[in-house]
Protein backbone atom coordinates (compact mmCIF):
# COMPACT_ATOMS: atom_id res chain seq x y z
CA UNK A 1 0.00 0.00 0.00
CA UNK A 2 2.61 2.28 0.84
CA UNK A 3 4.77 1.62 -2.50
CA UNK A 4 1.32 2.43 -4.71
CA UNK A 5 1.17 5.74 -2.66
CA UNK A 6 4.80 6.35 -2.94
CA UNK A 7 4.13 5.63 -7.52
CA UNK A 8 0.80 7.73 -7.41
CA UNK A 9 2.31 10.94 -5.24
CA UNK A 10 4.91 11.22 -7.41
CA UNK A 11 2.80 11.08 -10.98
CA UNK A 12 0.75 13.68 -9.40
CA UNK A 13 4.14 15.77 -8.24
CA UNK A 14 5.53 15.18 -12.03
CA UNK A 15 2.06 16.64 -13.52
CA UNK A 16 2.84 19.91 -11.60
CA UNK A 17 4.98 22.57 -14.33
CA UNK A 18 8.05 23.69 -13.86
CA UNK A 19 6.11 27.56 -13.72
CA UNK A 20 3.80 26.39 -10.63
CA UNK A 21 6.48 24.57 -9.14
CA UNK A 22 8.41 27.94 -8.58
CA UNK A 23 5.50 30.01 -7.79
CA UNK A 24 4.25 27.50 -5.45
CA UNK A 25 7.64 27.06 -4.13
CA UNK A 26 7.58 31.36 -3.74
CA UNK A 27 4.49 30.79 -1.03
CA UNK A 28 5.79 28.06 0.55
CA UNK A 29 9.10 29.39 0.93
CA UNK A 30 7.31 33.04 1.87
CA UNK A 31 5.65 30.96 4.94
CA UNK A 32 8.14 29.04 6.33
CA UNK A 33 9.71 32.47 6.36
CA UNK A 34 7.00 34.11 8.27
CA UNK A 35 7.38 30.92 10.98
CA UNK A 36 8.62 31.53 14.77
CA UNK A 37 11.10 28.66 14.14
CA UNK A 38 12.50 29.62 10.87
CA UNK A 39 13.16 33.82 12.32
CA UNK A 40 14.66 31.91 15.68
CA UNK A 41 16.77 29.39 14.18
CA UNK A 42 20.72 30.25 13.29
CA UNK A 43 21.64 26.88 12.30
CA UNK A 44 19.20 25.20 9.35
CA UNK A 45 19.23 22.13 7.85
CA UNK A 46 18.13 22.40 3.96
CA UNK A 47 17.27 19.43 1.57
CA UNK A 48 18.58 20.66 -2.35
CA UNK A 49 15.39 20.23 -4.11
CA UNK A 50 15.45 17.78 -7.68
CA UNK A 51 12.72 16.30 -9.82
CA UNK A 52 9.62 18.51 -9.30
CA UNK A 53 10.17 18.83 -5.43
CA UNK A 54 9.67 21.89 -3.45
CA UNK A 55 12.23 23.98 -4.68
CA UNK A 56 14.79 25.12 -1.56
CA UNK A 57 17.73 26.47 -3.73
CA UNK A 58 16.01 30.40 -3.14
CA UNK A 59 15.50 29.39 0.04
CA UNK A 60 19.25 28.00 0.91
CA UNK A 61 20.40 31.70 -0.79
CA UNK A 62 18.22 33.89 0.71
CA UNK A 63 19.07 32.21 4.21
CA UNK A 64 22.61 32.26 3.91
CA UNK A 65 22.06 36.25 2.77
CA UNK A 66 19.79 36.22 6.23
CA UNK A 67 23.41 35.44 7.60
CA UNK A 68 21.92 32.20 8.49
CA UNK A 69 24.11 29.17 8.84
CA UNK A 70 23.05 26.72 6.16
CA UNK A 71 23.94 22.94 6.27
CA UNK A 72 23.25 20.44 3.54
CA UNK A 73 23.24 16.88 3.19
CA UNK A 74 25.52 14.64 1.48
CA UNK A 75 24.13 10.68 0.95
CA UNK A 76 26.51 8.20 2.73
CA UNK A 77 25.34 5.68 0.39
CA UNK A 78 27.39 2.44 1.61
CA UNK A 79 25.79 3.79 5.28
CA UNK A 80 22.56 4.96 3.96
CA UNK A 81 23.39 8.14 6.05
CA UNK A 82 22.91 11.59 5.18
CA UNK A 83 26.39 13.41 6.03
CA UNK A 84 25.91 16.92 7.20
CA UNK A 85 28.47 20.18 5.78
CA UNK A 86 28.10 23.57 6.38
CA UNK A 87 27.22 25.48 2.79
CA UNK A 88 29.45 28.85 2.44
CA UNK A 89 28.77 29.44 -1.15
CA UNK A 90 25.87 27.62 -3.64
CA UNK A 91 29.18 27.06 -6.13
CA UNK A 92 30.48 24.35 -3.70
CA UNK A 93 27.86 22.56 -4.74
CA UNK A 94 28.21 19.40 -7.22
CA UNK A 95 26.12 16.79 -8.65
CA UNK A 96 26.36 13.82 -6.30
CA UNK A 97 24.24 10.70 -5.47
CA UNK A 98 21.14 10.61 -6.80
CA UNK A 99 21.63 13.16 -9.20
CA UNK A 100 21.15 15.59 -6.09
CA UNK A 101 23.37 18.67 -5.85
CA UNK A 102 25.85 17.94 -2.76
CA UNK A 103 28.79 19.95 -1.31
CA UNK A 104 32.10 19.06 -3.05
CA UNK A 105 34.25 19.25 0.24
CA UNK A 106 32.86 18.65 3.56
CA UNK A 107 32.54 20.84 6.31
CA UNK A 108 30.84 18.73 8.62
CA UNK A 109 28.71 19.45 11.38
CA UNK A 110 26.94 17.44 14.23
CA UNK A 111 23.01 17.54 14.04
CA UNK A 112 22.90 18.42 17.81
CA UNK A 113 24.43 22.15 17.04
CA UNK A 114 20.65 22.41 14.04
CA UNK A 115 17.96 24.17 15.18
CA UNK A 116 15.87 23.64 12.32
CA UNK A 117 15.40 20.54 9.76
CA UNK A 118 13.78 21.57 6.92
CA UNK A 119 12.88 17.62 5.33
CA UNK A 120 11.59 16.53 2.03
CA UNK A 121 8.70 14.37 1.36
CA UNK A 122 6.33 12.70 -1.34
CA UNK A 123 3.75 12.56 0.53
CA UNK A 124 2.68 14.11 4.27
CA UNK A 125 -0.86 14.07 5.88
CA UNK A 126 -1.85 16.33 8.67
CA UNK A 127 -0.38 13.72 11.40
CA UNK A 128 2.89 14.69 9.87
CA UNK A 129 3.69 11.58 9.14
CA UNK A 130 5.36 11.40 5.51
CA UNK A 131 6.21 8.84 2.89
CA UNK A 132 9.40 9.61 1.61
CA UNK A 133 11.15 7.62 -1.37
CA UNK A 134 12.04 4.24 0.94
CA UNK A 135 15.51 4.65 1.40
CA UNK A 136 15.21 5.50 5.53
CA UNK A 137 17.97 9.02 5.25
CA UNK A 138 15.89 11.39 6.39
CA UNK A 139 13.95 8.86 9.19
CA UNK A 140 17.57 8.28 10.37
CA UNK A 141 18.33 11.56 10.67
CA UNK A 142 15.10 12.39 12.00
CA UNK A 143 15.47 9.63 15.08
CA UNK A 144 19.37 11.07 15.92
CA UNK A 145 17.72 14.47 15.86
CA UNK A 146 17.29 15.57 19.87
CA UNK A 147 17.43 19.72 19.70
CA UNK A 148 15.72 20.45 15.71
CA UNK A 149 12.59 21.42 15.06
CA UNK A 150 11.25 18.93 12.09
CA UNK A 151 9.57 21.05 8.87
CA UNK A 152 8.10 19.55 6.05
CA UNK A 153 7.86 20.96 2.74
CA UNK A 154 4.69 20.09 0.57
CA UNK A 155 2.73 21.31 -1.82
CA UNK A 156 -1.17 20.73 -1.03
CA UNK A 157 -1.32 18.01 -3.50
CA UNK A 158 0.89 15.94 -1.55
CA UNK A 159 -1.08 16.18 1.33
CA UNK A 160 -3.23 12.73 1.80
CA UNK A 161 -5.55 11.75 4.11
CA UNK A 162 -3.57 8.87 6.14
CA UNK A 163 0.09 8.06 5.78
CA UNK A 164 0.48 3.86 6.57
CA UNK A 165 3.42 4.30 8.77
CA UNK A 166 5.76 1.76 10.06
CA UNK A 167 7.52 1.62 13.82
CA UNK A 168 10.65 3.43 12.11
CA UNK A 169 8.61 6.28 10.94
CA UNK A 170 8.98 9.94 12.46
CA UNK A 171 6.43 12.37 11.84
CA UNK A 172 7.41 15.79 11.50
CA UNK A 173 5.96 18.79 13.72
CA UNK A 174 5.18 21.40 10.85
CA UNK A 175 4.66 20.98 7.65
CA UNK A 176 3.97 24.06 5.18
CA UNK A 177 2.53 24.13 1.99
CA UNK A 178 1.39 26.82 -0.24
CA UNK A 179 -1.89 27.14 1.50
CA UNK A 180 -1.21 27.02 4.97
CA UNK A 181 0.86 25.83 7.81
CA UNK A 182 0.20 22.94 9.67
CA UNK A 183 0.86 22.23 13.21
CA UNK A 184 1.19 18.51 13.62
CA UNK A 185 1.73 18.84 17.18
CA UNK A 186 -1.49 19.58 18.16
Amino acid sequence: MKSSLCKELIKNRKKISKNQILEKSELIKNRLFETNEFQQASTILFYVSYDNEVFTHDMIRESMALGKNVIVPKSDKKNRKLILSKLDNWEDLVKGAYGILEPKKINQISIDEIDLIIVPGVGFDGQGRRIGHGKGYYDNLLRESKNALHIGLAFEAQIVKKIPTEAHDLPVHKIVTEKRVIDCRK
